[in-house]
Protein backbone atom coordinates (compact mmCIF):
# COMPACT_ATOMS: atom_id res chain seq x y z
CA UNK A 1 0.00 0.00 0.00
CA UNK A 2 1.50 3.40 -0.91
CA UNK A 3 2.09 6.03 1.75
CA UNK A 4 -1.24 7.70 1.06
CA UNK A 5 -3.59 9.53 3.36
CA UNK A 6 -5.90 7.51 5.57
CA UNK A 7 -9.03 9.32 6.78
CA UNK A 8 -10.60 12.66 5.90
CA UNK A 9 -8.85 15.85 7.19
CA UNK A 10 -5.27 17.05 7.86
CA UNK A 11 -3.19 18.57 10.67
CA UNK A 12 0.14 17.87 12.35
CA UNK A 13 0.36 15.06 14.88
CA UNK A 14 1.52 15.35 18.45
CA UNK A 15 2.51 12.74 20.93
CA UNK A 16 3.55 12.52 24.52
CA UNK A 17 6.94 11.08 25.29
CA UNK A 18 6.66 8.56 28.06
CA UNK A 19 9.05 8.42 30.99
CA UNK A 20 7.73 4.94 31.76
CA UNK A 21 9.97 2.45 30.01
CA UNK A 22 9.93 -1.22 30.82
CA UNK A 23 12.28 -3.51 28.93
CA UNK A 24 10.32 -6.57 27.85
CA UNK A 25 11.67 -9.63 26.11
CA UNK A 26 9.11 -10.71 23.52
CA UNK A 27 8.56 -14.15 22.11
CA UNK A 28 5.09 -13.28 20.80
CA UNK A 29 3.69 -10.38 18.81
CA UNK A 30 2.28 -7.35 20.56
CA UNK A 31 -1.50 -7.15 20.70
CA UNK A 32 -2.93 -4.05 19.04
CA UNK A 33 -6.55 -3.12 19.73
CA UNK A 34 -8.24 -1.15 16.93
CA UNK A 35 -11.39 0.63 18.13
CA UNK A 36 -13.33 2.37 15.39
CA UNK A 37 -17.00 2.24 14.38
CA UNK A 38 -16.09 2.56 10.68
CA UNK A 39 -15.57 -0.96 9.27
CA UNK A 40 -13.75 0.37 6.21
CA UNK A 41 -11.19 2.24 8.31
CA UNK A 42 -10.74 -0.85 10.53
CA UNK A 43 -10.06 -2.83 7.34
CA UNK A 44 -7.40 -0.33 6.27
CA UNK A 45 -5.76 -0.41 9.70
CA UNK A 46 -5.92 -4.21 9.74
CA UNK A 47 -4.17 -4.39 6.36
CA UNK A 48 -1.40 -2.12 7.66
CA UNK A 49 -0.75 -3.77 11.03
CA UNK A 50 -1.67 -7.43 10.53
CA UNK A 51 1.82 -8.47 9.38
CA UNK A 52 3.37 -7.19 12.65
CA UNK A 53 0.75 -7.42 15.39
CA UNK A 54 -1.87 -9.75 16.77
CA UNK A 55 -5.02 -7.69 16.25
CA UNK A 56 -8.13 -7.20 18.32
CA UNK A 57 -11.03 -5.09 17.08
CA UNK A 58 -13.81 -3.13 18.73
CA UNK A 59 -16.68 -1.23 17.12
CA UNK A 60 -17.26 1.02 20.15
CA UNK A 61 -15.53 2.49 23.15
CA UNK A 62 -17.54 0.20 25.42
CA UNK A 63 -16.37 -2.88 23.53
CA UNK A 64 -12.78 -1.60 23.67
CA UNK A 65 -13.01 -1.30 27.46
CA UNK A 66 -14.40 -4.84 27.70
CA UNK A 67 -11.50 -6.17 25.61
CA UNK A 68 -8.91 -4.33 27.73
CA UNK A 69 -10.52 -5.79 30.87
CA UNK A 70 -10.38 -9.34 29.55
CA UNK A 71 -7.40 -9.58 27.20
CA UNK A 72 -3.73 -8.70 27.14
CA UNK A 73 -3.54 -5.50 25.07
CA UNK A 74 -0.25 -3.74 24.36
CA UNK A 75 -1.48 -0.69 22.42
CA UNK A 76 -4.86 0.88 21.62
CA UNK A 77 -5.50 2.74 18.39
CA UNK A 78 -8.90 4.40 18.54
CA UNK A 79 -11.24 6.81 16.82
CA UNK A 80 -12.60 9.87 18.61
CA UNK A 81 -16.23 9.68 17.47
CA UNK A 82 -17.87 6.40 18.41
CA UNK A 83 -21.29 5.61 19.86
CA UNK A 84 -21.81 6.08 23.60
CA UNK A 85 -18.17 6.59 24.64
CA UNK A 86 -15.90 8.99 22.78
CA UNK A 87 -12.28 8.11 22.20
CA UNK A 88 -11.22 10.39 25.07
CA UNK A 89 -13.77 8.86 27.45
CA UNK A 90 -12.55 5.42 26.42
CA UNK A 91 -8.93 6.40 27.07
CA UNK A 92 -9.81 7.64 30.56
CA UNK A 93 -11.44 4.31 31.44
CA UNK A 94 -8.67 2.25 29.83
CA UNK A 95 -6.07 4.17 31.83
CA UNK A 96 -7.90 3.22 35.05
CA UNK A 97 -7.48 -0.42 34.03
CA UNK A 98 -3.87 -0.15 32.82
CA UNK A 99 -2.13 3.18 33.32
CA UNK A 100 0.85 2.17 31.13
CA UNK A 101 -1.20 1.15 28.09
CA UNK A 102 -0.38 3.52 25.21
CA UNK A 103 -3.49 4.89 23.48
CA UNK A 104 -3.28 6.66 20.14
CA UNK A 105 -6.32 8.73 19.17
CA UNK A 106 -7.10 9.17 15.46
CA UNK A 107 -9.67 11.83 14.62
CA UNK A 108 -11.17 13.78 11.77
CA UNK A 109 -12.11 16.52 14.29
CA UNK A 110 -8.58 17.49 15.26
CA UNK A 111 -8.06 20.88 16.86
CA UNK A 112 -5.90 22.26 19.67
CA UNK A 113 -8.62 21.87 22.31
CA UNK A 114 -9.18 18.21 21.42
CA UNK A 115 -5.45 17.61 21.44
CA UNK A 116 -5.16 19.12 24.93
CA UNK A 117 -8.12 17.08 26.23
CA UNK A 118 -6.62 13.89 24.81
CA UNK A 119 -3.20 14.56 26.32
CA UNK A 120 -4.83 15.38 29.68
CA UNK A 121 -6.55 11.97 29.45
CA UNK A 122 -3.02 10.54 28.95
CA UNK A 123 -3.32 9.70 25.26
CA UNK A 124 0.10 8.84 23.94
CA UNK A 125 -0.59 10.67 20.69
CA UNK A 126 -3.30 12.40 18.68
CA UNK A 127 -3.25 11.87 14.92
CA UNK A 128 -5.53 13.82 12.62
CA UNK A 129 -7.34 12.15 9.73
CA UNK A 130 -6.25 11.80 7.08
CA UNK A 131 -3.07 10.26 8.42
CA UNK A 132 -0.25 9.05 6.25
CA UNK A 133 0.56 5.36 6.53
CA UNK A 134 4.20 6.12 7.29
CA UNK A 135 3.23 8.61 10.02
CA UNK A 136 0.86 6.09 11.61
CA UNK A 137 3.46 3.30 11.58
CA UNK A 138 6.08 5.66 13.00
CA UNK A 139 3.75 6.75 15.82
CA UNK A 140 2.87 3.14 16.74
CA UNK A 141 6.55 2.19 16.63
CA UNK A 142 7.50 5.10 18.91
CA UNK A 143 4.72 4.21 21.38
CA UNK A 144 5.91 0.59 21.58
CA UNK A 145 9.54 1.66 21.94
CA UNK A 146 8.77 4.29 24.56
CA UNK A 147 6.46 2.05 26.60
CA UNK A 148 8.16 -1.34 26.27
CA UNK A 149 11.73 -0.43 25.28
CA UNK A 150 11.42 -2.22 21.95
CA UNK A 151 12.73 -0.21 18.98
CA UNK A 152 12.48 -3.11 16.51
CA UNK A 153 8.81 -4.08 16.79
CA UNK A 154 8.16 -4.01 13.05
CA UNK A 155 11.21 -5.98 11.95
CA UNK A 156 11.10 -8.57 14.77
CA UNK A 157 7.35 -9.16 14.80
CA UNK A 158 7.30 -9.73 11.03
CA UNK A 159 9.67 -12.66 11.58
CA UNK A 160 7.36 -14.15 14.26
CA UNK A 161 4.22 -14.13 12.10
Amino acid sequence: MPDGLLGTSHRENTHRQSNRIAIVTRNRPYQLLIADDDPDFRDVLRSIFEPWFALLEAVSGEQAVEIVEGERVDLVLLDMNMERLTGIETIRIVKQIDVRLPCILVTGDYDEQLQQEALQADAWSVLPKPVRKRELIHCVSEAIDSTYGDPDVFSRNAAMN
